[in-house]
């Protein structure tokens, strides 16, 4: 029996002749037999290779041929602009079987929720916050919606796992099959990933190595270790530019490919605004999108987008998923993406008709923009991509755990707690002394052997139903801005207290905004259109992001001379030649240097990314600057450094190496911090600060003393 025939006869039709199908994929094909064995799994292709059917098919048959009832399958996403893009597929497809699909999250009526608990679809599509939400409601009765669950398949499940909404997402599960009393198929999906088996271990949560579990991923097999998802497309389908601003950047956009459909990616909102200006000033049709614009704005830019042929969107990563946007022509990256993985899901936008190829052009806006770009491509041609881990010691995400669980059963056992989540992980016996402190300091109440929240965890997170206890990250404070009753986007606050002179102007949606009227209580600001001379501005954690040490260490190579087989503009190769004359004197392929200068401190050239010489500067503390700024290059030592002295250090930090110091700032990125011991909130983000493999790296290298010649 081929797979199709194995998949129930009204689908097969359909896809057939409502789909005009001649076959399915190879990861289709794949699929089917494990999925309706009820494995769980991860099924990996590239972007635009048919995941979303690969996954469904399967599981609609298997519900029609065991007469699944009620909400059986859950479809989780991280996006709520891609579950809103996926639900006329599987309304289309659920429909073949008569049975039905809808929507569940935050911008979903309320109208429309009592329909769906007063009669439950086959198949929910929501999101992790939107589920423990759920949980949690007066209004739902979980237990009874969820009593047919059968499946649950988190589409773009990388995008979770690599970080804390991956852990949330975890123990919402544990929680969810606890309260139905059966264990749950769990089916990922994923475009890039260099880590599939470990991946799907992660995913498998505590059913890991006790559940049939197997990686779909045909276009892999025979593969290396860490290839990546999309095989590497020719050469001349990739091209790096060095344009020096975003001026020239948005010249060269307006000239180059018109008549065609151009997504321009960008790596911060204040970016895509001013690219965006600039853009409709040369008379170019343009569209944004970025989280701080609105819902609305948002989805006017995409469906314009979609429907348009001559344009550009300038995008953050917001448009990196799966989202459909029609068929595009090119994609172009501002500078460089934080990693390979973003890249690969950037690339696939494109060459999805059959006439076309893949392609990207890089605009770098300087230097740094230009090295970054250059080491990424180096290791993408080499078929490296980064191990998706998620982030150690998520004790700020047990303590919302613990709170969300007391508030779903109104009363838990404090005994009978660490059930709920079958000891996984974090959330076991090591999790102890955050629920001391939980109701040491009243966020939990306990009495007669159980646990109740209590009235510290009432006043700080009550508000409007609890709701911010749902939401595992803290955003920035932002004000919502209006032009009239039309919301616009949302603004940093520092735009509209910093002292300037003349007018107050805001630059949003990629247009100039006057600032008429502020309503503080509310956090509110009015609006009306002028001509020019806006300003963008977001106060983000944006120095919890760092780059890593293998595209650190991409970008030594790069400098040493090693060019990524991708074309190079003229003017990329003359700044590429620049630079490796600029930094001759700090890079060496048989180590590290120190270069000394007269009368202060030295530096250290470790070519190490940020975490790396994080843990180095912590790690060799009688030798570095204290308080010192880190890189991802190089770290000051002390002026007084002589060889002798770094051997000695170096010899007494031998396998003992340090987490570093945590940033003051950094406690206000970690949401529940509060609710943890100052010293296992401070451990938690040391831990996450550190880099200890790249740094023993780094110590094992011969280092050579050199003077500073002036870089």
């Amino acid at each position: 029996m081929t797979a199709i025939d194995a998949l129930d006869p009204v689908l097969t039709h359909h896809i057939v002749n409502s789909l005009g199908w001649k076959g399915l994929r190879p990861l289709q094909k794949e699929a089917v037999e494990p999925l309706i064995a009820g494995e769980d799994a991860i099924l990996l292709a590239p972007t635009a290779g048919g995941k979303t059917e690969a996954a469904v098919f399967p599981l609609l048959s298997r519900m029609s041929s065991e007469g699944w009832r009620s909400t059986s399958v859950l479809y989780v996403c991280p996006l709520k602009a891609l579950l809103n893009n996926l639900l006329p597929r599987l309304e289309t497809y659920t429909g073949w079987l008569g049975r039905t699909a809808a929507l569940w999250h935050g911008d979903v009526t309320a109208g429309r929720r009592r329909r769906i608990l007063a009669d439950r679809p086959d198949v929910l599509l929501t999101t992790p916050e939107s589920l423990e939400a759920m949980l949690v409601s007066v209004h739902v009765d979980h237990r009874t919606f969820f009593s047919g669950l059968r499946t649950i398949v988190v589409d773009e499940v990388h995008a979770f796992a690599g970080d804390d909404r991956g852990w949330h997402l975890l123990a919402v599960l544990e929680r969810l099959q606890k309260a139905v009393g059966r264990t749950v198929q769990r089916v990922g999906l994923s475009a890039t990933v260099g880590n599939p088996e470990e991946l799907l271990h992660w995913l498998q949560g505590s059913g890991a190595g006790r559940r049939a579990a197997r990686v779909v991923a045909p276009h892999l097999d025979e593969q290396p270790q860490h290839a990546s998802a999309l095989a590497a497309p020719p050469a001349g389908d990739i091209q790096l530019d060095y344009v020096g601003s975003v001026d020239n950047a948005a010249t060269v956009i307006s000239s180059l490919h018109r008549g065609e459909k151009r997504l321009v990616f960008c790596e911060s909102r204040r970016m895509v605004e001013e690219l965006g200006q600039k853009l409709r000033l040369r008379g170019v049709t343009t569209f944004l999108s970025h989280a701080s614009l609105s819902l609305d704005e948002r989805r006017r830019a995409e469906l314009a987008f979609a429907e348009a042929r001559d344009c550009v969107i300038v995008s953050t990563s917001t448009l990196e998923l799966g989202i459909d946007v029609g068929d595009l022509d090119r994609v172009i990256q501002i500078d460089a993406p934080g990693t390979v993985a973003s890249f690969l899901q950037r690339l696939g936008r494109t060459g999805r008709r059959p006439d076309t190829t893949r392609n990207c052009l890089f605009l770098a806006l300087d230097d740094d923009g230009l090295l970054s770009a250059a080491g990424m491509l180096l290791l993408w041609s080499r078929g490296w991509i980064e191990r998706v881990a998620p982030p150690p010691d998520p004790r700020h995400i047990v303590a919302q755990q613990l709170l969300a669980l007391c508030l779903q059963e109104h009363r838990v056992g404090d005994r009978l707690w660490r059930e709920w989540w079958n000891d996984l992980g974090a959330f076991g016996e090591s999790a102890e002394p955050v629920l001391r402190h939980l109701v040491e300091r009243g966020y939990l109440d306990r009495d007669a052997g159980m646990l109740f929240v209590g009235p510290e965890a009432e006043r700080r997170y009550g508000h409007r139903h609890f709701m911010g206890l749902t939401a595992v990250f803290t955003a920035a404070p932002q004000f919502t801005v209006f032009h009239g009753r039309m919301e616009i986007g949302h603004t940093d606050p520092d735009l509209l207290t910093e002292q300037i002179e003349g007018p107050r102007k805001l630059l949003l949606a990629g247009r100039s905004w006057l600032v008429t009227y502020i309503d503080w209580r509310r956090k509110r600001c009015y609006v009306e259109p002028t001509d020019s001379g806006g300003k963008a501005k977001w106060t983000g954690l944006g120095f919890l992001r760092a780059t890593s040490f293998e595209l650190t260490r991409a970008v030594r190579e790069v400098l040493l001379g090693a060019d990524p087989p991708v074309k190079l503009t003229r003017r990329a190769a003359t700044a590429l030649a620049e630079a490796r004359e600029h930094f001759i004197d700090v890079v060496h392929p048989g180590g590290t240097l120190v270069t000394l200068r007269g009368g202060g401190p030295a530096r250290w050239w470790t070519w190490a990314g940020h975490r790396a010489n994080a843990t180095l500067a912590a790690s060799l503390g009688t030798v570095t600057v204290p308080g010192q700024r880190l890189n991802d290059c190089w770290i000051r030592l002390r002026e007084d450094v002589t060889p002798q002295v770094w051997k000695e250090a170096v010899r007494d930090t031998a396998g003992r190496l340090c987490l570093p110091e945590v940033d003051a700032r950094a406690m206000k990125g970690l949401k529940f911090a509060e609710a943890l011991p100052p010293r296992l909130a401070e451990a938690t983000l040391a831990a996450r600060s550190a880099d200890l493999a790249g740094a023993a790296t780094v110590l094992g290298e011969p280092v050579r003393f050199v003077a500073e010649s002036g870089c």
